[in-house]
């Protein structure tokens, strides 16, 4: 179809609707596991309790258990975080703060980046879903484009992981992501001619990335005991080799790790068995202290979105 038949985009869509919308020239990931040059990160300094025992419950086992939380300590830790992604090259940006997004630190679930720009998504908790204000706000000001807005229904950016380019993993629960606009969301990047495969797992699970994430080439962190049979079976025909965590190193964010590119990953250092099955194949792996972090529900993927990888 000729350009000016085209229907033309509205405000805040860069999105083609009928496929074919160019790759950014400056911004965006097509994997994750690329390069990383360019993260976004959350604020911590607003970062608190806040009730958020319905939706996740990582968090409800912290407040059964009544574990202390220091919010100077969680600064302390937010910074060594910091300072390993700065020591791998990465430049940092940090979403706008406010007083009342105290869980806005978990950068992945405001939005998602695409290789065609970032995508705003719907929040689940009311009491978070004005975090999708500064999300906008952070993209507008750095002049990224937004691919589009999800509008059908609760969608986390933890639930959408590219597996490699052209092939992208879409979770849902029926809770913090909905199967309507997981498909609403599948559709858009089908239409781009990926492949997209669909995943429902369980409320108390959260997010796939708590149990799938890429970390290198043909090479992920996969939880076998909470995994889909589905999903391990379609990561094997693409020829993805699994490197298994256990269950209760995945309950405790340890599968929810960073790829930094380069055969180098930033994880938690409770993770103990996973990072010392990536130093013993090589990898670097930068493991700060992420305990005031993950007993609040969210790891060290949850709380970095990528914004520019060099191509997967």
């Amino acid at each position: 179809m000729p350009d000016d038949q085209r229907p033309a985009n509205p405000p805040l869509q860069a999105r083609n609707p009928l496929g074919g919308t160019e790759p950014l020239p400056n911004w965006g990931i097509d994997s994750e596991y690329g390069v990383l040059q360019d993260v976004l990160l959350g604020p911590v300094e607003t970062f608190g309790h806040m009730d958020n025992a319905a939706f996740s419950s990582i968090y409800r086992e912290t407040a059964r258990t009544g574990r202390k939380w220091d919010h100077q300590i969680a600064v302390k830790q937010y910074r060594e975080m910091c300072d390993a992604y700065e020591g791998a090259g990465v430049t940092i940006h940090t979403l706008p703060a406010d007083e009342h997004l105290k869980y806005g630190v978990y950068a992945r679930d405001s939005s998602f980046m695409t290789p065609w720009g970032a995508v705003i998504t719907q929040m689940a908790n009311p009491r978070r879903r004005g975090e999708y204000s500064a999300a906008l706000r952070f993209y507008l000001g750095a002049g990224i484009p937004i691919y589009d807005m999800v509008s059908a229904g609760n969608f986390e950016g933890g639930d959408f992981h590219i597996i490699e380019p052209g092939a992208v993993l879409i979770g849902y629960t029926g809770l913090r992501c909905e199967e309507v606009s997981a498909r609403q969301i599948g559709a858009w990047v089908e239409k781009e001619g990926w492949e997209v495969h669909y995943a429902y797992i369980d409320p108390y699970y959260v997010h796939i990335d708590l149990m799938v994430c890429m970390i290198a080439p043909k090479c992920a962190a996969v939880c076998l005991e909470t995994t889909p049979d589905h999903v391990t079976d379609w990561l094997k025909s693409r020829g993805v080799e699994i490197i298994p965590v256990g269950f209760r190193d995945t309950m405790a964010l340890g599968c929810n790790v960073m790829s930094l590119g380069g055969d180098r990953v930033l994880a938690p250092a409770a993770s103990k068995d996973l990072i010392a099955k990536l130093r013993a194949n090589g990898f670097t792996v930068y493991d700060p202290e992420m305990d005031l972090f993950t007993m609040m529900g969210g790891g060290i993927h949850c709380m970095a979105q990528s914004l520019r990888r060099e191509p997967g």
